[in-house]
């Protein structure tokens, strides 16, 4: 009967130990599966977001600031190259093309104006062309549209490729004065640059695209401050066949004077901005 009663005690403690293992066994059999596809799952998305990190990668990479001012270079690079190649100061001398002419050549003249002043073509040459070609009055306003689009298309382009990388290097004194004066007093500060010609036309784009001027008043200020100065290089241009003409010698005195102006201004700014 102890017998009994042992085996009968063992099978009852040994049957709660059995049911516990396989419990176990059970569950980790259970969880296998699970954990299997889990694994695959993970696989599976660093497999996938592996090309997606390193095209990310590539991507800040290509519009990081210096690379975007890389670009920009290039590009001024290749528009200054091909003004050397094609030599558009050539219309002075052969006229423009016979197959255009009216309203479709001014329009032409004033895209063609506009992509020369930002590959640095000097803009008294281009307001001559545009007198001798068009005369005094359809000159101007196709010199007026070509210096709003080249001023344009420079600041479009110094803002997006280049403010980033270069406002960061505005360190000196003087550039600081500068860039402060764009910045607060933009509208004054390029109505000043465009009526006394003593920054060049695309050192005052690019410098104002750097700032923090805003595209109306940069524009604004170049329409109406460009509009004495691209006048009489346009009616000089119209009267250059007769240098004697009154027009003519007015109007170099109109190219003269602010000239002269602009350069006493800039003698007496200089203090101030290094000053600051």
């Amino acid at each position: 009967m102890l017998d009994a009663t042992t085996r009968s005690g063992g099978t009852a403690t040994a049957t709660p130990r059995a049911t516990a293992m396989e419990l176990v066994i059970a569950s980790d059999l259970a969880i296998a599966p699970d954990l299997t596809v889990a694994a695959h799952a993970a696989d599976a998305l660093e497999a996938a977001t592996a090309p997606v990190s390193l095209a990310a990668r590539c991507t800040r990479v290509l519009l990081s600031p210096w690379s975007r001012l890389s670009l920009l270079v290039v590009l001024l690079a290749a528009a200054a190259s091909s003004v050397l190649l094609f030599e558009p100061q050539r219309l002075l001398a052969d006229g423009w093309p016979p197959q255009l002419g009216g309203a479709a050549a001014a329009v032409a003249f004033a895209v063609a104006y506009g992509l020369c002043t930002v590959a640095f073509v000097p803009r008294p040459l281009l307001n001559l062309a545009a007198g001798a070609l068009f005369g005094s009055e359809l000159g101007l306003g196709t010199a007026l549209a070509g210096t709003v689009l080249g001023a344009g298309v420079a600041f479009g382009l110094g803002r997006i490729l280049g403010q980033d990388a270069l406002r960061p290097l505005l360190r000196a004194r003087w550039l600081k004065a500068a860039d402060g004066q764009l910045s607060r007093h933009g509208f004054r500060s390029m109505m000043v640059a465009r009526l006394f010609p003593g920054v060049p036309f695309w050192a005052a784009n690019y410098c104002a695209a750097v700032s923090r001027m805003g595209w109306l008043p940069f524009l604004v200020a170049t329409a109406l401050g460009s509009v004495p100065n691209t006048a009489a290089y346009a009616v000089a241009g119209a009267r250059a066949s007769s240098p004697t003409s009154p027009a003519f010698l007015i109007a170099m005195g109109f190219i003269a004077v602010p000239a002269l102006v602009g350069t006493v201004v800039a003698w007496r700014k200089r203090h101030h901005l290094r000053g600051h």
